[in-house]
């Protein structure tokens, strides 16, 4: 591993060297012969163009490229040493954290109680909650900074890019504002909503979510006309109501008791949403496996 050109090894015993003072005493820390360390250190010099210690009979005095050297490099060496840790750490099923992104209306029944015997399990583990919007957490996942994503199954690339198991599949709701003409009832067919105007969403908030949607509304014979992007589930459902739209939700959201807005189960059957759980392809983790397998067990009965 190199920073810039120089070799880590290289670097690591030349702070052996300048925090014993003594080529000698370093070589014996570092169990290599003084001629292999003496080696090394012509190395170093070499790439640095000049001498980094002052030589003699008392030991090895650092000079002014040596200082500069050792306070610049210190904290990168000990910054890749930490990630080598963290790396061989995870290449032997281990972590000591667990990052979590998360939809905020799937929390309270599906990923706190998962967390909760989680919890329980592996006191040990750190774990970090982020409430991000289904395409950050992609994002996320896809630069490595969350371990475990859960969210909707309405981005299909999404299972070819990572690792996907199934929490729980719901039926669809149309949401309409509660003074609607179609809000009062038991439920209603998709079709009757093929005058309305629909709320959809910003694809990089809520990646797949408007093909979703206009696959759904095709099945049902029409095409559904957009008047407004949301990137929330709270920015839809505000929309709903200042533009007297619809739009289509997963049957989660049902619970919720939101002003203005009414939820109406949907008689088609074939239309469903999936809460998911998704994270990186290779290796999974002891804390992940369980996480995963308590998010996705059957609820007994």
């Amino acid at each position: 591993m190199q920073h810039e050109g120089l070799n880590l090894d290289l670097l690591r015993s030349f702070f052996a060297i300048a925090e014993l003072g003594s080529l000698s005493r370093a070589a014996e820390q570092l169990h290599v012969s003084q001629s292999t360390l003496t080696r090394q250190l012509q190395a170093l010099e070499a790439e640095i163009g000049g001498q980094l210690f002052e030589r003699n009979y008392r030991g090895a005095a650092l000079t002014a490229a040596g200082h500069a050297l050792r306070d610049g490099m210190r904290p990168v060496v000990a910054k890749a040493d930490a990630v080598v840790a963290e790396a061989r750490k995870l290449a032997r099923g281990q972590s000591a954290s667990l990052r979590i992104g998360y939809l905020l209306s799937a929390a309270a029944d599906y990923v706190n109680p998962a967390l909760a015997a989680f919890r329980r399990s592996q006191p040990d583990v750190k774990v970090r909650l982020v409430d991000l919007s289904p395409g950050e957490q992609i994002a996320a996942l896809r630069r490595g900074e969350l371990d475990v994503a859960v969210l909707g199954n309405i981005n299909a690339a999404i299972a070819r890019e990572f690792f996907v198991r199934r929490i729980r599949t719901f039926p669809v709701v149309a949401a309409l504002p509660e003074d609607h003409p179609l809000a009062d009832g038991d439920d209603l067919a998709l079709a009757d909503l093929r005058r309305e105007m629909f709320i959809g969403a910003e694809p990089k908030a809520i990646p797949g979510f408007n093909p979703w949607l206009v696959q759904l509304c095709r099945r049902a014979g029409f095409r559904p006309r957009f008047v407004e992007q949301a990137d929330s589930l709270a920015h839809t459902l505000s929309l709903l109501v200042a533009e007297n739209a619809v739009t289509l939700l997963p049957g989660l959201v049902e619970k919720m008791r939101v002003p203005g807005v009414a939820f109406r189960m949907l008689r088609q059957p074939a239309a469903t949403w999936d809460l998911q759980v998704a994270w990186q392809r290779g290796r999974i983790t002891a804390p992940v496996r369980q996480l995963v397998d308590l998010l996705t067990r059957k609820p007994k009965r």
